[in-house]
């Protein structure tokens, strides 16, 4: 099945998996499902109170590959406060306390993902299109969390899944073991079962499927995520100096052909 492959890596992603408008706003592990319809609703210019809208997006498959994990940052935020009341920082409520706004806000620093994307033709050639240009900019789950560039790798890959398995560069990250036997091994998340499982298969449930975006009604389904450890080949990582170049170079193989 043809679909995308996409890069979501940049200084903080934030993918919140639990938290809505509370002081406690947490972040998942990887990219989430409501996070990447999020992005590609917001570049078509879908607002949060259409959630007929989402229905397209029903059919899309997601397959992540966790490049580099990223390391947990907390940012204690505060937002208002030594203002007269109706000067002061409005609650999601719409309402003015009169005193700061504190939140506690997760992001991964550093992190990196690449992301296969399979579906309808059609549905898939309109998220191309717009994420090349886009109503609203993409963001990695918060709209302060800026992607690297490049985001689209591929439009057309006749199996995306593949090529984050034997084609698309991996970054450095000091945390993965070491090369064994010529092949690396990298964590990947299925939202089915591969088509060759791996004998350390483990699953776990996640509520992010979204229902509704809206503000003051958000709903989210569960699913069911199938997580791999892939032995991969060794001259897929890349150096900090060359990772950009290779990632360019495979990006623009694409075009050429």
């Amino acid at each position: 099945m043809s679909g995308l492959v996409l890069r979501l890596a940049g200084p903080l992603q934030s993918w919140g998996e639990r938290s809505a408008f509370t002081p406690d706003r947490d972040t998942a592990l990887f990219p989430t499902r409501s996070g990447l319809v999020g992005m590609f609703a917001a570049a078509e210019g879908i607002t949060r109170h259409d959630s007929a809208a989402l229905d397209r997006y029903t059919a899309l498959q997601f397959t992540v590959r966790i490049d580099r994990p990223g390391v947990r940052l907390i940012d204690y935020h505060t937002v208002g406060g030594g203002q007269p009341k109706d000067k002061t920082a409005a609650t999601s409520g719409g309402s003015n306390k009169g005193t700061a706004v504190i939140t506690s806000r997760h992001y991964l620093a550093d992190a990196a993902f690449t992301v296969a994307v399979t579906g309808p033709e059609q549905t898939l050639a309109q998220i191309a299109d717009v994420l090349h240009q886009p109503y609203w900019s993409p963001y990695l789950g918060r709209r302060s969390c800026v992607p690297d560039e490049p985001l689209i790798l591929r439009t057309h890959a006749a199996d995306p899944a593949a090529e984050l398995l034997h084609h698309v560069p991996l970054p450095s990250d000091p945390s993965r073991a070491a090369p064994q036997n010529g092949t690396i091994p990298v964590t990947f998340l299925w939202e089915r079962p591969p088509a060759t499982p791996a004998d350390n298969t483990d699953t776990f449930t996640v509520q992010d499927v979204p229902r509704s975006f809206a503000p003051h009604s958000r709903s989210h389904g569960r699913r069911l995520v199938y997580r791999t450890i892939e032995q991969l080949p060794a001259q897929l990582a890349a150096s900090p100096h060359t990772l950009h170049r290779r990632l360019i170079d495979y990006a623009t193989k694409e075009v050429a052909a």
